[in-house]
């Protein structure tokens, strides 16, 4: 997170704040002092202050409660349109899903509950005043504008809670997950059809903004879900890259450029014996052709590989593993020796080719089509299948490598 600064750390989840949100910063600051002069400065950073911890709070609300359904979250980061809480993994119980995303509006109800009866207990009115006074209604406008946070955080649209809300409704009345997550992307595209064309009539660029916010938030949701879907039903075997390159731990620098300039990996498994004993990355290499001599041995440089997954295992889980270490490269292992290669490519391409059969109309099952394209009957017995060694070339030690060609289609 080189882009973002962290502020603090609650329940062991890091709390950052984006370097795009001081712009923010500078442009109410810049706002408020051009219209009140300093005191009207120092309310609008204080208002700044007061909504953005609102604001931390709500992604805590979903922070803490994905907690309690075993999901943990990797860090919540502020940006000037407000907060994001990175969850490892989406709920597969559409229950869980809709408890995880009703805590964040539930928290800003809570606080705009709170402060509407401390007002009243204070004999103070709970009416809306104009921003730039000093001190009068401070807290008044700090009640509604979590009200407004969340009647905005509730509309039935991706990327907004309110859509998973909608998607876990419809998913705990349908069998269908992906079915219930594109009626909710329908849902959110057509509100932000309805945002852009009542943004442009009345020219407020603020709701063009929300528009395309909501528009994209939709596709990528939908864009996810075909994702889970298809890592639900695709076996790691069949998706794996068989034909790859690999390094030996006394291989040299040299060889792994000419290894990186001669294919399209960028990523290398460090291999001894069959067995995956470190990962050279393409940042790494570069980083170490900066700082080493071309002749240093690969084991002085390689990384330890973040995970490594069974050929066995269902796409899922190495999906998981991947965003869980965030690696890009994972090995595929069969009986602790090296058979494959799965990375965040591997799993696009699956997309794309699942978009252009549906997009066809093409009803032949995608599971199928992979058994046909890898010559690989995924329910045959693993004695059956290549050995580790087969799908890429190993050499002894020091040995000039020898590229074997790549099965991406990039």
């Amino acid at each position: 997170m080189s882009t973002s600064l962290r502020i603090s750390t609650v329940s062991g989840i890091g709390i950052y704040i984006h370097w795009t949100f001081w712009l923010l910063v500078a442009g109410v600051l810049g706002f408020f002092y051009y219209e009140g002069g300093l005191e009207a400065a120092s309310m609008g950073l204080a208002y700044v202050a007061a909504i953005f911890l609102c604001v931390v709070l709500h992604e805590l609300g979903h922070a803490l409660t994905a907690k309690r359904f075993s999901v943990s979250t990797r860090d919540i980061t502020l940006y000037p349109i407000g907060g994001m809480a990175r969850l490892e993994r989406i709920p597969e119980d559409p229950a869980e899903e809709f408890w995880i995303a009703i805590a964040g509006p539930a928290v800003n109800l809570a606080i705009a509950v709170l402060l509407v009866l401390t007002l009243t207990a204070a004999g103070v009115s709970a009416m809306p005043v104009e921003p730039l006074v000093v001190g009068v209604g401070f807290f008044a406008n700090l009640m509604w504008l979590n009200l407004a946070l969340v009647v905005f955080n509730m509309l039935p649209a991706f990327p907004m809670d309110g859509g998973r809300v909608l998607r876990a409704l419809l998913a705990a009345n349908m069998s269908d997950y992906g079915r219930a997550t594109q009626i909710a992307s329908n849902v959110g595209k057509g509100m932000a059809i309805l945002f852009g064309l009542i943004g442009l009539f009345t020219f407020d660029v603020i709701l063009l903004f929300i528009a395309m916010f909501v528009f994209f938030g939709a596709q990528q949701e939908a864009q996810h879900a075909m994702m889970r879907t298809i890592t639900h039903s695709v076996s790691v075997r069949q998706a794996m890259m068989r034909r790859f390159a690999t390094l030996a731990p006394d291989d040299t620098l040299a060889d792994a450029v000419e290894e990186l300039l001669s294919g399209s990996e960028q990523d290398f498994p460090v291999v001894e014996d069959e067995r995956v004993v470190g990962m050279l990355t393409r940042p790494r290499l570069m980083e170490a052709l900066q700082q080493q001599p071309r002749d240093t041995p690969i084991a002085e440089v390689a990384q330890q590989a973040c995970a490594t997954v069974e050929d066995t295992a269902m796409l899922r889980e190495a999906f998981d593993k991947i965003r869980q270490a965030d690696c890009s490269t994972v090995p595929v292992v069969r009986d602790g020796k090296i058979v494959g290669l799965l990375t965040m490519e591997n799993v696009g391409e699956l997309m794309m080719i699942s978009s252009a059969l549906k997009r066809a109309g093409n009803r032949e099952d995608m599971e199928v089509m992979l058994k046909r394209a890898r010559g690989n009957d995924a329910s045959a017995d693993p004695k059956q299948l290549p050995s580790a060694g087969d799908g890429h070339e190993s050499r002894p030690p020091g040995a000039a490598p020898d590229i074997a060609p790549d099965s991406r289609n990039t």
